[in-house]
């Protein structure tokens, strides 16, 4: 185990790292960082979700002269929502260096690029296409260029990114560090770490085992407009004792929080923009069980070590598949089982294939349960609550009312009261939940799900296809435990 504290880092960056709630160094930080700190051009072998980011990141940030207006790092992603995601990382990582980062990326207004390229940016994080296209404008200039960073090097080869990336290396100084990073080295990211690089020192980190043994994993073929009603009825059917909920975007966490807090649930969201303080106030409530469903983006729910978790739902199925993985490994731990719902719109239909392919398990087909069935399961967590009340036999204080009912009505109408007073009907409240677009899902080259990018890819059209569910279409789980039902809404903030 190698912490921050023990690497090579300032304390500004230390300061930063810690305020994020990070304290020990994955594998890759901890071979990369050492060696980028020196000086020298790295070669990284290792998956998404290992911390790449941070690898490449920190070193970058520690060469920034933030007096200087000019750039100084460049890193090249293949597609846009990892251009984002890198640039907030490291907007968080810099931020009491006061770095500034701009993320450009093809379908976002060029003009308004042009003008944030005045503000004198630091590092650029960039799409392929969209940077070359700011070079031939002359409104990127790299000739101050000290770091260049290569990420995802064998996704952008997927996407026929090759000749651009040349064309963007040839215009970055010859004398700038280059970090190479890549989940497998094909033949065309060989040549072009043999070109652009100078002896380059490889550090290498064995993918994580995909072990989801003791987690069923179903999916839910359901449109956007559909998927939270879906998710309240699997809610109320299921009963978890406790669940994440997992969503795409920050807006998207917000949303859901606020949505099953209307309808009567104990929940609560964490995201990338909460404060370090809030984020363990959140998570604090959700192991002490004063929150039944948590909802979370990725980036939020890393490094979560939370015990009791029964049910995972992907609201939004991940880009890719290292993501579900980890998300769905939140449950199914100690020996447990756990269950995994996620939900897939018919457009993103080979992004659910991608994902069988890399844990080599099927997924079986949910069948999104009615109303009626959704009131049957919270009438039977109503009877399995009476019975635990039996159970416990308390009850001494009670039976004189109980003989005064009982005088007084026949005892199946006392029994059947009882029974609706205890049951949380299922709540119908309309709710705005903004739709998102479903991931492209044209294949694009091999078998990974075609990423639309630039402007070249923008007009290409997603599979439309519905496609079917593999293992025959299965009825809603019934036999899960039905140990809590959810909460009246609580104005807590």
């Amino acid at each position: 185990m190698t912490l921050f504290s023990e690497l090579p880092i300032s304390p500004s960056i230390l300061k930063s790292i810690k305020r994020m709630g990070f304290e020990e160094a994955t594998p890759i930080q901890a071979g990369t960082i050492p060696l980028s700190v020196e000086g020298r051009d790295i070669i990284g072998q290792a998956q998404t979700g290992t911390g790449k980011t941070a690898a490449f990141g920190i070193p970058m940030l520690e060469k920034i002269d933030t007096k200087s207006p000019n750039i100084q790092g460049l890193i090249i992603a293949p597609t846009r929502e990892l251009a984002i995601q890198v640039s907030e990382e490291l907007y968080k990582i810099g931020s009491d260096k006061r770095v500034r980062v701009l993320s450009v990326y093809g379908g976002q207004d060029i003009q308004r690029q042009i003008r944030a390229m005045k503000k004198n940016p630091h590092i650029i994080v960039g799409t392929p296409g969209r940077l070359l296209d700011h070079i031939n404008r002359r409104t990127l200039k790299l000739d101050n260029v000290q770091t260049l960073v290569l990420d995802e090097a064998d996704e952008m080869l997927n996407m026929g990114f090759i000749d651009d990336i040349e064309s963007i290396l040839k215009n970055v100084p010859s004398t700038r560090q280059t970090l190479l990073f890549s989940a497998t080295m094909p033949g065309p990211i060989r040549k072009i770490a043999e070109r652009f690089m100078s002896n380059p020192e490889t550090v290498s980190v064995k993918a994580k085992e995909m072990t989801v043994e003791n987690i069923e994993q179903f999916f839910v073929k359901a449109h956007e407009r559909e998927k939270f009603d879906v998710l309240s009825r699997l809610l109320n059917v299921q009963s978890p004792e406790l669940a994440i909920v997992f969503g795409r975007t920050k807006r998207r966490v917000d949303e859901l929080a606020r949505a099953l807090e209307i309808r009567g649930y104990m929940a609560e969201g964490i995201h990338g923009d909460l404060t370090q303080a809030k984020r363990m106030s959140v998570l604090k409530k959700f192991k002490e069980g004063r929150i039944d469903v948590l909802v979370a983006t990725d980036v939020a729910a890393r490094g979560l070590d939370i015990s009791g978790v029964t049910h995972v739902y992907n609201y939004d199925i991940p880009q890719d598949p290292e993501s579900y993985v980890h998300r769905i490994g939140r449950t199914g731990r100690a020996g447990k089982t756990g269950m995994a719902m996620t939900f897939v719109t018919p457009r993103e239909m080979n992004y659910l294939r991608v994902v069988e392919q890399t844990t080599k398990k099927k997924m079986t087909q949910l069948r999104p349960p009615s109303s009626t069935e959704a009131l049957e399961g919270m009438q039977r967590a109503a009877v399995d609550q009476l019975k635990e009340t039996i159970e416990k036999n308390n009850l001494e204080e009670y039976k004189v009312l109980a003989r005064e009912l009982m005088n007084e009505n026949e005892s199946l109408d006392v029994i059947a009261a009882a029974l609706k007073a205890l049951t949380k009907e299922p709540d119908d409240t309309p709710v705005d939940i903004t739709p998102e677009k479903p991931l492209s899902s044209k294949k694009h080259g091999g078998n990974k799900p075609y990423h639309k990018d630039d402007k070249k890819y923008g007009n290409r059209g997603g599979n439309r296809s519905g496609g079917g569910g593999k293992g025959g279409s299965k009825p809603y789980n019934s036999r899960q435990r039905q140990p809590r039902r959810p909460s009246a809404s609580r104005n807590e903030g």
